[in-house]
């Protein structure tokens, strides 16, 4: 495998497939995919937002106080979270819900080492809650994920195949990345992440790998080598 260590950061978007709360169907994929990731000797830290159910900054947009609009968005990424270990479980992947938040028992307050020690074991460590604060998303709670547990890539698994010019379902001459640097990506104004997140991998030379996750085998392709994305660095 190319990478020992991963951190995966999930859209609560892509669990619900296209629609509300979570596709029983892409769960499982999801599941099936990491479980054979993680046999073939991969550490795997998960991080997924909360979109498919509520997101806090449209909360805001409709009236909820800000912090509290973000509060019950980190409270969907707990229930993308459980669903997730529930499905790995049933597979016989053993996991771990970590919250950065206190909520005993729905998961284990989160801290790096229990994480690394939980993935060192073989388990999936699935951190909820983003950072555990508000103005924060959850792609910034994935890079400070991937920086803290040591992880060699933070992947982004997305419904597109990797960075383009412009947004590929909007601009069909929109031309995709093989490559691109941090600071390309911030020049231009891309949308990989927000730039909080972005300029937390620069800094902490994170690499960032964007792929289609939707695309049954995209993980596997992405950890033996294979071009399916876009590599930010």
């Amino acid at each position: 495998m190319k990478y020992k260590r991963i951190l995966l950061k999930l859209s609560g978007e892509s669990l619900a497939a296209g629609g509300y709360g979570i596709d029983v169907e892409r769960l499982n994929s999801y599941a099936a995919q990491i479980k054979e990731m993680v046999e073939s000797g991969v550490e795997i830290g998960i991080v997924i937002g909360g979109g498919n159910i509520f997101r806090g900054l449209s909360g805001a947009g409709k009236g909820f106080d800000r912090v509290k609009g973000d509060q019950m968005g980190m409270l969907a990424t707990v229930i993308n979270s459980l669903a997730l270990s529930s499905a790995l479980e049933a597979i016989g992947q053993p996991a771990q819900v970590f919250t950065a938040i206190a909520m005993h028992p729905i998961g284990e307050h989160y801290s790096k080492w229990r994480a690394i020690r939980a993935m060192e074991e073989g388990k999936v460590a699935i951190i909820s809650c983003g950072t555990g604060n508000p103005y924060f998303t959850t792609d910034t709670g994935s890079a400070l994920r991937a920086i803290e547990i040591e992880a060699d890539v933070m992947l982004k698994g997305t419904r597109v195949d990797g960075v383009y010019t412009a947004d590929p379902e909007k601009d069909p001459e929109a031309v995709k990345f093989d490559e691109i640097t941090y600071e390309e990506v911030l020049a231009r104004g891309l949308k990989v992440m927000d730039l909080t997140a972005t300029a937390l991998c620069k800094e902490n030379k994170m690499p960032i790998y964007v792929f289609n996750m939707d695309v049954e085998g995209n993980l596997k392709k992405m950890l033996t080598g294979d071009n399916v994305g876009t590599l930010v660095y």
